[in-house]
């Protein structure tokens, strides 16, 4: 049992974090030499797991493409043909509503050259290039001085710092004053949560509870002292814990495989199109239409293995036995975990994460009354309710099925699922549900009408009806129409079957240096807000879409803030006197050459972050008014912010 605590403890000991300064990718390069004074220059990237970088190729309007600038050209070598690049995954992005071109985990890129000066020794390359990951976006550069001897190297540029503008690199450092620190993150653990929801709701179903009380009496019972039926039980729950972990494994290999595998399902059509089938299969099983099983031979043979080996490999095989015989529960509600996941574009350890705590979730109580068996005694029986419970998720998964054939729609641009047409569609689930919990609608496994309804039926199929009413705003062309409940489920505001107004954020004044809006805030004698964002930068995007445009975060904004957005992104030039070579502070060299290097360079330098969107609040003397903070799609906690900066200020 030590053992098994010890090993508990170090899982749930794990924590997923970053630092301020993020460097998801390392570039290297190497040279091929072709002879005949040819060479081929390889460019390499390692990117780390849930990032990406772009495409070279990225129609205009959408993110920053991958691009590689051959300084001194024609000056001792020449180039021959454009910069070759690996095979990326193709998929369409819903933000920019365009065909996007990824790389993730590796990425290479080769450009051949042909010298023209034996005396040649080195090519200069700058390289610009954008990184995402589903938070957050990171617009960086690189300077390569590329010896042609071959082998490889790492960045080495701009070592050189007999060039440095002291009095522009004095300018950009700003003195701040106050404390810096980017706000936790949820990472893994929110999707284990997901899971554990979905394990806990599984324990409710007619295929598992039962089994509780059975198998803990089995263990205590049947072994010949107490402290080894419960270490039984307790190894029994440990092993349902780790079979649906390792069920998750096949998704690491895929994604070795092909990287971006598991991203580039999230708006393939035709896989959105089978989850829409899957799912309707699942929800009507759960009607109880027809049962979803795995072999009988399969939960015999498992059994029989278990009741032949014994010892703790018998006890492997009695918690996979488990696993066959509830797959007509379990199934539907794993496919969901699933298929949500990979809908929202998530890499195989947050699959393993969530389901990790599907099995967590259903090895608790085996464990938990393993080591409290009066607590038995508690549980209520066995009877209706359960399937009560199977028609109720029968209804949730029919929601999620439009939820995928919306994802198909968006990506084809069909507009059968407008905004509307899903949103009604989702009211009628919700109404289905609540007619059921009444008793107005039976299915093929309900027994006779309970009169008065159990009070469960009623609290849920109130919530269910309250929901439902929660929603009928959502079919209105009316300022009520933007379901916050809704976010990131339902079609965006913008894919309507009504003609949307123009934005009110045209309204704000936004100053887009950041001295002039220093000046502007003494004037006016207000605390200002920097906006650290991007043209490509999606998640800055939604945060202007779906939090700034609500109207009470709208209003703090405009009446109370100055506000400065500076564009980390922005390739236009700055003028030739503005140019400059920057000292970093970590060693090293940055030329600045375009408004985002600038402002980039302004934001790591001043605020120690280096990531998009990203926003703080501070007076025109640099005094934070709290900690800054990034991507908060939670109106009510970015208000919450705002408000308290506002109050210190004041």
């Amino acid at each position: 049992m030590k053992y098994i605590l010890a090993l508990a403890v170090a899982f749930f000991s794990v924590t997923v974090g970053m630092s301020q300064i993020i460097e998801p990718v390392e570039w290297t390069t190497s040279v091929n030499d072709l002879g005949d004074d040819n060479f081929e220059i390889v460019f390499m990237a390692e990117i780390d797991p849930g990032w990406s970088i772009y495409s070279q190729h990225i129609d205009e309007g959408g993110p920053i493409p991958t691009s590689f600038n051959f300084e001194n050209v024609g000056d001792g070598y020449e180039l021959i043909g454009k910069t070759e690049e690996g095979t990326p995954v193709e998929k369409f992005d819903k933000i920019f509503e365009m065909d996007m071109a990824f790389f993730f985990e590796h990425a290479t890129f080769k450009q051949k050259i042909k010298r023209t000066n034996p005396s040649l020794t080195t090519v200069n390359v700058y390289l610009e290039y954008q990184t995402c990951d589903d938070e957050k976006c990171i617009f960086a550069d690189e300077n390569f001085e590329i010896p042609l001897v071959g082998g490889s190297t790492k960045n080495t540029a701009n070592l050189d710092v007999t060039d440095i503008d002291k009095a522009k690199t004095e300018a950009l450092i700003i003195e701040v004053k106050g404390e810096l620190e980017e706000k936790e993150k949820k990472g893994y653990w929110a999707i284990f949560l997901l899971g554990f929801i979905g394990g806990l709701l599984a324990l409710m179903t007619p295929c598992v509870f039962p089994m509780i009380p059975l198998t803990v009496s089995f263990f205590i019972k049947g072994s010949k002292s107490k402290g080894k039926g419960l270490r039984n039980a307790i190894l029994y729950g440990f092993f349902i814990f780790l079979i649906y972990v390792l069920l998750s494994l096949p998704f690491h290999l895929l994604d070795t495989i092909d990287e971006g595998i598991l991203n580039n399902i999230s708006t393939n059509v035709w896989l959105n199109i089978l989850f829409f089938a899957v799912f309707l299969v699942f929800a009507f099983s759960f009607f109880g239409y027809f049962e979803l099983t795995l072999p009988s031979s399969w939960s015999s043979k498992m059994d029989e293995k278990a009741t032949k080996i014994g010892g703790g490999i018998g006890i492997f095989f009695m918690a996979l036995t488990l696993a066959i015989v509830s797959f007509s529960c379990t199934g539907p509600i794993l496919g969901g975990l699933l298929g949500g996941s990979l809908s929202q574009d998530a890499a195989a350890m947050e699959l393993t994460f969530g389901m990790g705590g599907f099995g967590f979730a259903l090895a608790l109580p085996f464990a938990l009354f393993a080591l409290f068996p009066n607590m038995l005694n508690s549980l209520p029986k066995s009877g209706g309710w359960l399937n009560t419970v199977k028609v109720v998720l029968g209804f949730a998964e029919l929601a999620l099925a439009f939820k995928f054939l919306s994802n198909a729609d968006l990506v084809m641009h069909a507009g059968i699922l407008k905004r509307e047409i899903f949103i009604g569609i989702w009211i009628l689930c919700a109404l289905g549900m609540a007619l059921y919990l009444f008793g107005f609608i039976r299915f093929p496994h309900d027994g006779p009408k309970k009169r008065p309804i159990p009070k469960g039926n009623l609290f849920v199929g109130i919530l269910a009806t309250a929901f439902a009413i929660y929603m009928i705003p959502g079919l209105t062309n009316t300022k009520y129409n933007n379901l916050k409940l809704l976010s990131g489920l339902a079609p965006p505001l913008s894919y309507s079957l009504y003609e949307q107004p123009v934005s009110p954020l045209a309204q704000l004044t936004i100053y887009k240096d950041f001295s002039k809006g220093v000046e502007a805030a003494k004037v006016a004698n207000k605390p200002i807000m920097i906006d650290f964002t991007g043209w490509a930068c999606v998640n800055c995007r939604k945060m202007e879409e779906h939090v700034w445009t609500d109207p009470e975060v709208f209003k703090v904004i405009k009446d109370e803030f100055i506000l400065i957005s500076l564009y980390v992104d922005d390739r236009e030039k700055l003028p030739e006197e503005d140019q400059f070579t920057f000292l970093k502070p970590t060693g090293g060299t940055k030329k600045i050459r375009t408004v985002g290097d600038l402002w980039g360079t302004f934001q790591t330098v001043n605020f120690k972050n280096n990531s998009q969107p990203f926003y703080v609040l501070m007076n025109d003397n640099y005094e934070l008014l709290n900690k800054p903070t990034a991507y908060t799609p939670n109106i009510s906690e970015y208000l919450a912010w705002l408000k308290d900066g506002l109050a210190n200020f004041k």
